[in-house]
């Protein structure tokens, strides 16, 4: 596996794979955002990035946010990345292979890089 790299001088098609977590989860002793960054890095599947929510509720129905003291410790997390389609496929693949209970979005996207690199 390694990382799709032939959107750099060509916009290209992939998925942007989006995970929902909270601050607090964790699996194999590392925050669940770090085990997914992690996940992707040492598969070399692409990048991804960490949000923190201000505010929200899940499929279970409680409101997390942060001016409720006692839940403002467990706010929604998103974790996202941006891959080719069978880059996407492998991460998902991984995280259902490694038992981990996470919901997930996958949305067709069309991606590129501008700049000195990306003219190249």
């Amino acid at each position: 596996m390694s990382i799709d790299i032939s959107f750099r001088n060509t916009p290209a098609n992939g998925v942007f794979l989006r995970f929902y977590t909270h601050v607090h989860a964790r699996h194999d002793g590392l925050l669940m955002s770090e085990w997914l960054l992690e996940l992707a890095k040492r598969n070399k599947l692409g990048g991804g990035s960490v949000f923190r929510a201000t505010a929200g509720f899940g499929r279970h129905g409680v409101l997390h946010h942060e001016a409720f003291f006692e839940l403002a410790d467990d706010l929604p997390m998103k974790v996202e990345f941006l891959l080719s389609e069978a880059n996407a496929q492998t991460l998902l693949r991984l995280v259902r292979e490694a038992g981990v209970d996470l919901v997930y979005a996958w949305s067709p996207v069309h991606f590129g890089v501008l700049g000195k690199e990306g003219d190249a």
